[in-house]
């Protein structure tokens, strides 16, 4: 009984690395906006709890042109209501809707 309660510790530990995310949140170019560093080129990521993260699952020029003076990620952080989860230091999006 005792190995069995350490095993499902153990498993529940390991699983438990996702961080589930469902809020609004900054969203930007990663590189451009929140001085991310470990891709090359624009790459679109959020900001949760001051620590920001590329997105994967929807790319930067998804909502438009990442350039834009007025709208272009490169150019401004913007809000989104975002849900999905940080997984290995990225975040896996499922939804991004932009609020403005």
């Amino acid at each position: 009984m005792r190995k069995l309660i350490v095993l499902s510790l153990l498993i529940f530990a390991s699983c438990s690395n996702k961080k589930e995310i469902n809020q609004v949140t900054d969203i930007s170019c990663g590189q451009c906006q929140f001085g991310l560093d470990s891709e090359k080129g624009c790459s679109l990521a959020i900001r949760v709890d001051e620590k920001a993260y590329f997105v994967d699952g929807f790319g930067i020029d998804d909502f438009g042109d990442a350039h834009n003076k007025h709208t272009g990620f490169c150019e401004v952080v913007r809000k989104a209501e975002i849900a999905g989860a940080i997984e290995n230091g990225r975040f896996k999006a499922n939804t991004i809707k932009l609020i403005e």
